[in-house]
């Protein structure tokens, strides 16, 4: 089993940055995938982005070319920065991770975008 914690949340105005990070511990080494994932109020979450273990990323298309993710070289650490945000980027945001034997999660971290 893999355990998630994320850090990095918080209110940020329009057009501002963020970076969120989540540590894995426990079976790191069976990981094949790490995302991040949102939930706004009244929607169903959704995939923001994810990366796997030779480093293919994928995301949503309304945060292409503003948000980025990475995943150190250990394994144990992914990344997603946040640039140019919208307010219609708020939600909470979960990391996940999957493996052949497990999909785990977060406990989620709000990301609030408003002025």
């Amino acid at each position: 089993q893999v355990q998630l914690v994320e850090s990095g949340g918080g209110l940020v105005q329009p057009g501002g940055s963020l970076r969120l990070s989540c540590a894995a511990s426990g079976s790191i080494f069976s990981i094949s995938v790490m995302g991040w994932y949102r939930q706004a109020p009244g929607k169903e979450r959704e995939l923001v982005a994810s990366i796997n273990s030779i480093r293919t990323t994928n995301y949503l298309d309304s945060v292409k070319g503003r948000f980025t993710i990475s995943r150190d070289n250990r394994g144990n650490m992914v990344y997603l920065q946040m640039n140019s945000l919208k307010p219609e980027d708020t939600a909470v945001y979960y990391c996940n991770a999957r493996g052949p034997r497990f999909d785990s999660w977060g406990q989620g971290t709000q990301v609030t975008v408003s002025s």
